[in-house]
């Protein structure tokens, strides 16, 4: 009977030690083909249909067109889009305040948002995720990664527009029929105008029309409501940077010798009468509408920010009587180191996984495969064989795909998904040299190959110089706000300046004035900022 006894026990033992085995041999099996894929265990169902939702504050259309439906076919996702009506960064807050979190969430990049919400624990660390399910997300991405981690080492976010594309910005724009007219030799670009050159063109422009269809001309306008537009292209011309970096210090713009040269220069343009009196208040509508006139030679700011005026010069008048941009040069700069082109490598959004998400291995997934070179296509080019082909080893576009976008980009981007849902947007081109972005980037307009051969050498990287700023709440965050006050409000009163002594005494006052408002206690902080960050990228 003992023996009996013995006997099951035994068997039991060896029973169980069998199962054990074979548990422990499937799931050396199922690691080792997670190895050999580059992805995780958690992969084993990864096209099961799971829902996510997503603040994205782009955009609150459906997930519902043709791009959605095939993101859904190849990852089982379907995304479920959540977007107020009013502010999304009011929403944000009340999000985090609520702790109702969805399960992703787009943010503005720069905006103190994202640290609020690592430092609360709201949204998690990606990095062993990127480790286990992103291999394309570390290849595309590259050292993006490591100059957008968190002073804790750790990645919160993927940047969205990411990557430095050589593309310009601000300019001078310019009427290009006038210019034919007025200065031959540098209508069809590529040598830039001096600022003597510049201030005589606008001179020889209010000599030649003094009026146009019976309305007064203005040789230079700006938009008012833009004020970094105004400012950043005339810093442009004088090669000033973000900062001034002065003996290992870094300090606000305004005390580089250059920047009063440079209002000097602006206050000259205003006394001689080539600047629009009205430009501090002029509303973006309306400073449109004057453009729209044909009575306006030249503005400053982006060449796309009067696409919409030059859609009116166009159809009235002709092609050339579009503002084209320029690039003008200041006495003693060299021509390849303006600055009209401020781009960050780092992209425009945050993309993040809240606390709150239940699936971040599917998640994670997901993103690798938008973030990957066939998933940035099918965002941003369709679907293959119905919106492009592949022909000779190159993405080539259906042409009823380029005249979709022609007739109405807003229509045929929401009934089609092609470049709706833009997610770890990565700029540049593909493998194959075509660009990813197939309708802002593949034809390109004459004004935009100007911009391309005016400008295309003042781009640089302002990454470096972002959100160097004190957090909000502080002291010195208060600080920051006064001194930028007083400087906007001096910069506005100096251009405007009956006389160059009045000009120099208010710039002189100014700088008074912002050191009475701590400017030197702000400094600090961008310079210690401005260190760490140039430690951690290295």
């Amino acid at each position: 009977m003992r023996t009996k006894k013995w006997l099951l026990a035994f068997l039991a033992v060896i029973v169980f030690i069998s199962v054990l085995s074979a548990c422990g041999s499937a799931n050396s099996n199922k690691e080792g083909n997670a190895g050999t894929n580059g992805e995780g265990a958690a992969n084993a169902d990864a096209t099961d249909p799971i829902t996510l939702t997503f603040f994205d504050k782009n955009t609150g259309d459906k997930f519902d067109n043709a791009v959605a439906a095939e993101i859904t076919k190849r990852t089982g996702v379907t995304i479920e889009i959540q977007q107020p009506t009013g502010n999304p960064a009011e929403k944000l807050n009340l999000m985090l305040a609520s702790d109702d979190l969805p399960d992703l969430i787009m943010f503005e990049r720069s905006s103190d948002l994202v640290t609020k919400y690592v430092e609360s624990g709201a949204i998690i660390p990606l990095n062993e995720l990127i480790e286990k399910y992103g291999p394309d997300v570390t290849e595309m991405y590259g050292d993006v990664l490591n100059k957008t981690r968190y002073k804790d080492g750790n990645n919160y976010y993927l940047s969205n527009w990411y990557g430095l594309e050589n593309e310009p910005v601000f300019g001078f724009n310019m009427s290009k029929a006038i210019v034919k007219e007025l200065a031959p030799s540098k209508a069809e670009g590529g040598e830039p105008f001096t600022a003597s050159e510049f201030k005589q063109l606008l001179q020889d422009y209010k000599a030649k029309y003094p009026q146009i269809d019976g309305k007064e001309t203005i040789a230079l306008t700006m938009d008012g409501e833009n004020f970094g537009g105004t400012f950043g292209t005339f810093k442009g011309m004088f090669g000033l940077m973000p900062f001034y970096e002065n003996e290992g210090t870094l300090q606000i713009d305004v005390k580089h010798p250059k920047y009063r040269e440079m209002i000097l220069y602006m206050n000259d343009l205003f006394r001689a009468g080539l600047m629009d009196k009205e430009w501090a208040i002029n509303k973006r509508q309306v400073w449109e509408q004057k453009i729209a006139t044909g009575t306006i030679f030249s503005t400053t700011g982006a060449y796309w920010d009067v696409g919409g005026a030059n859609t009116i010069l166009k159809k009235d008048r002709s092609e050339d009587a579009q503002l084209f941009p320029y690039k003008v040069v200041a006495d003693g700069v060299d021509p390849a180191k303006t600055t009209y082109g401020g781009r960050s490598s780092l992209g425009w959004d945050a993309i993040t996984i809240t606390k709150k998400n239940k699936n971040p291995e599917r998640t994670m997934q997901l993103i690798n495969f938008l973030a990957s070179e066939e998933g940035q296509y099918l965002l941003m080019w369709g679907i293959e064989g119905q919106h492009w082909d592949l022909k000779d080893g190159k993405h080539v576009p259906r042409p009823e795909t380029l005249q979709g976008f022609k007739d109405d980009w807003t229509a045929y981007t929401k009934e089609t998904g092609i470049r709706k849902w833009t997610w770890f947007i990565k700029n540049g081109m593909g493998s194959d040299g075509t660009p990813y972005d197939l309708p802002g980037r593949y034809e390109r307009g004459e004004i935009d190959k100007m911009a391309l051969k005016n400008l295309s050498d003042s781009v640089y990287d302002s990454a470096i110089y972002e959100g160097l700023g004190p957090q909000g709440g502080t002291p010195e965050a208060l600080n920051e706000q006064k001194v930028n006050d007083i400087v906007k409000q001096a910069l506005t009163k100096a251009v405007m300046a009956k006389s160059a002594d009045e000009a120099n005494s208010i710039y002189d006052k100014m700088l008074g004035d912002m050191k009475a408002a701590g400017d030197e206690r702000v400094e600090a902080i961008y310079t210690e900022n401005y260190k760490m960050r140039t430690e951690l990228w290295n």
